[in-house]
């Protein structure tokens, strides 16, 4: 399997992976942590969700990145400067520092292709697709699970053994708790 991982600038690719089986339902699709008003994302109902992720994939940079089997999309990884996100206002993750950092903040791979290293590439992908944008650094705030599985509903995040196999070393702790487990900031330096 050679898995590619490219910008996330095609809304169908992206839809495949985060979107609802029912265009009515409400589903994330990655939106919660990428508004930087939880105003709108309650707001956001439904429909009007897609077609705000439609909207940001036509953006430059596209919201994040996405894996591919051949033409098939399988994964996604999140990404952007932390600065457009809720992260820039986030109580519980704090910020280390005023460098212009990008996060990592959700990655998704899809029921059929996991267990494959694919959330690998994908974090290394959306490293590689800030680092073209000139990014000085990549956070994510995954959870410390000291090998403990973690609820797939919360695995998005990520765990702290992924983030550090692709270079990222802890750069403090954080006032968030998903499924039980305390999140880190994981941190890699790119200049």
């Amino acid at each position: 399997m050679a898995i590619e991982v490219r910008p996330a600038d095609v809304f169908q690719d992206v839809a495949s992976v985060l979107g609802p089986k029912k265009p009515e339902s409400n589903v994330c699709f990655c939106l919660s942590y990428r508004l930087l008003s939880s105003k709108e994302n309650l707001a956001l109902r439904g429909p009007a969700r897609a077609e705000r992720v439609a909207e940001l994939c036509r953006q430059d940079p596209p919201p994040g990145v996405l894996a591919y089997d051949g033409d098939e999309p399988v994964g996604w990884a999140a990404v952007h400067p932390r600065a457009d996100t809720s992260f820039a206002k986030n109580r519980k993750i704090p910020k280390v520092d005023d460098v212009d950092v990008w996060s990592v903040w959700c990655i998704r791979v899809r029921p059929g292709h996991r267990k494959q290293g694919i959330s690998h590439r994908l974090l290394e992908g959306a490293v590689e697709f800030a680092r073209g944008y000139g990014a000085p650094a990549v956070e994510g705030y995954p959870v410390d699970n000291r090998g403990e599985t973690v609820d797939l509903t919360m695995a998005y995040v990520g765990t702290r053994r992924l983030f550090e196999r692709a270079g990222f070393t802890k750069a403090a702790d954080t006032d968030s708790v998903l499924a039980g487990f305390p999140r880190v900031l994981m941190r890699l330096e790119l200049r």
